[in-house]
């Protein structure tokens, strides 16, 4: 096995998919190919391989265009790991962004957030991932003040005052998604919406949507943007009543009316996350409207 110092630190491309699958699967995370390409296509995938040219470890930036850029997949293959190898990549990460003048932004897991604090990363707010199964009814319960509880419509029917997104809703759901994440997105939205149209809902004010993809081990549930918690809840159960199979979703802890509503429904917490910045700790967008993220990969 070659010393990890001597493995150069290259960009890599398309032939590097199976390898970054084989590193995600290893770690347990959700991403599939098409997560992959997305980074490739739309960002960098530094990355250190083998001697037999596979992927052992990775680390990806996904710019966006107002002045900053998301860190995520910084993966090292168990036998690798305790070498610094991954400060190594994240390092490599947050100077090239510098250089291109891009605020990094991160959603960290417990492990992660150690290793980016000394690099200057400082904290924004906290999301938890949820995961349970889709198609389930939840259990009547009385809300809690200020927060009615949700009506529950038959699966795959949205309730009064949310529709099935169209595919010509998608230019408006990026320009709501930009006022609330900060960034344009469309290449992202527009990924989603054709991974799993009938998982997209928006309300028929137009003042919100709930968004999926599909992942290697459940649906992914995210994002949901909208201007009230009642709004997002509706959304919510509109895409978990639509959802087959098992589901994970990112939830800013905040959300005290949505956390009841996944217990109810037996969703149980699977990790904490930690968003972070670098340095700069100025708001992007707007967090009162953002009740699940896309991911911690994507922000």
């Amino acid at each position: 096995m070659a010393p990890t110092e001597t493995l150069p630190l290259v960009a890599l491309d398309d032939g590097d998919i199976a390898g970054c699958m084989a590193l995600s699967a290893e770690a347990g995370w959700n991403q599939s190919p098409d997560d992959w390409k997305l980074f490739l296509e739309h960002g960098t995938v530094f990355g250190l391989r083998d001697a037999a040219g596979r992927p052992v470890a990775t680390g990806a930036i996904l710019p966006y265009r107002e002045g900053f850029a998301w860190i995520g997949m910084v993966l090292v293959t168990a036998s690798r790991r305790r070498a610094r190898i991954g400060t190594r990549i994240l390092e490599t990460c947050c100077r090239e962004l510098t250089q291109r003048g891009l605020v990094a932004l991160l959603d960290a897991t417990p492990a992660g957030e150690q290793v980016y604090r000394p690099l200057g990363f400082e904290p924004i707010f906290r999301l938890t991932r949820w995961q349970g199964m889709g198609g389930g009814r939840a259990v009547p319960a009385i809300p809690a003040p200020g927060i009615p509880a949700p009506g529950i419509p038959a699966p795959g029917i949205p309730a009064p005052g949310i529709r099935r997104m169209q595919e010509t809703d998608l230019a408006a759901v990026v320009d709501l998604d930009a006022e609330t994440c900060g960034a344009q997105r469309p290449f992202l939205l527009q990924n989603f919406y054709r991974r799993v149209p009938n998982l997209a809902f928006i309300t028929t004010s137009g003042d919100g949507f709930a968004m999926a993809r599909t992942g290697r081990l459940a649906t992914q549930i995210g994002p949901i943007i909208a201007e009230s918690e009642t709004t997002a809840a509706i959304l919510l159960d509109a895409a978990l009543d639509a959802a087959a199979g098992p589901v994970f979703l990112d939830v800013c802890d905040r959300w005290d009316g949505l956390v009841r509503q996944l217990e109810r429904r037996n969703f149980t917490v699977q990790r904490p996350f930690l968003r972070m910045a670098l340095r700069r700790l100025t708001p992007f967008g707007d967090a009162m409207r953002t009740f699940s993220i896309a991911g911690p990969e994507y922000g």
